[in-house]
């Protein structure tokens, strides 16, 4: 029989006490074992792995250079177990999860404010999700369905529009005072708000109003809409950001439209998924519903 060579959870868990402690006695006390059984199970872990981890120094464990190299390995793979575990845990006895990638700011400020609504429709179903800027690829992700800007699909996926996209100029009362319009000149005049994967929008702004941007273009960058939503809100310069992330900030005052104009964005927000998905009960669910969702948004596609 092929002899293993890969560590025990056991094993992992008594090496990671001890290079956190430096003691068999506290590392012990930590695990709820002996003292003997988290001394063999490093004894174990060294003669399977044909290396010392530890250094004994009076009284202490010190870590070796292999050790030190093989602690970050061993804090990520009990991370993972420890996710994985979780992540199972969270089905609460259902047995449907679906996994969905969404682009963050979309995901905080449209899908999750609705996702009450859709536990009520669909109480079997665990929704997980997480966020991604750019394309999903189903052969190596494990996501079920993306919902991002179509021009994100990638090759071989399906997809379904939901929403176009209409982007506006906001900023706070700070900047804009009262009455929150501004011209494009006056614009021009304030520090723009940078979107780091679109840095493209200014600029299309200023081209449809027939004003030269190249000394325009200026303004601390963000990596997406909801940081560039914070900026805006702490007053740091004027925000072009789609209209659908902003209804609460406009409801509430905190920002104002600073401009009666608005920019195309060129490619709706959809629904994208591998075509296998068609058959998964749960994605139908989901698929339906959202799209009834949509449909009840002034910016539907």
């Amino acid at each position: 029989m092929r002899r293993s060579y890969t560590p025990t959870i056991g094993e992992l868990e008594a090496f990671r006490a001890l290079a956190q402690s430096g003691s068999a006695t506290r590392a012990a006390q930590t695990l709820g074992l002996t003292q003997s059984a988290v001394s063999r199970s490093l004894q174990s872990l060294e003669e399977r792995l044909g290396v010392r981890l530890f250094h004994r120094v009076r009284q202490r464990l010190i870590l070796s250079d292999a050790g030190r190299a093989f602690l970050r390995d061993a804090e990520r793979i009990l991370s993972d177990i420890d996710g994985a575990v979780l992540t199972v845990m969270s089905f609460g006895g259902r047995e449907q999860l679906l996994r969905l990638v969404a682009l963050p700011t979309f995901a905080s400020a449209w899908l999750i404010p609705r996702l009450g609504r859709f536990a009520a429709v669909a109480p079997e179903i665990t929704i997980d999700v997480t966020s991604a800027l750019g394309p999903v690829d189903f052969s190596r992700d494990p996501a079920d369905a993306a919902i991002q800007r179509l021009e994100l699909r990638a090759r071989g996926a399906e997809a379904i529009a939901l929403l176009d996209e209409t982007l506006i100029v906001v900023a706070s009362p700070e900047i804009t005072g009262r009455s929150g319009e501004l011209s494009d000149a006056d614009l021009a005049r304030l520090p723009l708000l940078q979107q780091a994967t679109r840095p493209d929008l200014w600029l299309r702004w200023f081209q449809e109003a027939a004003m030269e941007a190249v000394d325009i273009l200026r303004g601390p960058r963000f990596e997406h809409f909801g940081m560039v939503l914070a900026a805006a809100r702490a007053a740091l310069g004027a925000a072009l950001v789609p209209a659908m992330l902003v209804e609460e900030d406009l409801a509430s005052g905190r920002l104002l439209r600073a401009s009666s104009r608005s920019l195309d964005g060129g490619s709706p927000y959809g629904l994208i998924f591998p075509p296998q998905q068609a058959d998964n009960p749960a994605f139908v669910v989901f698929r339906d519903w959202l799209v009834e969702e949509a449909r009840g948004s002034p910016d539907r596609a």
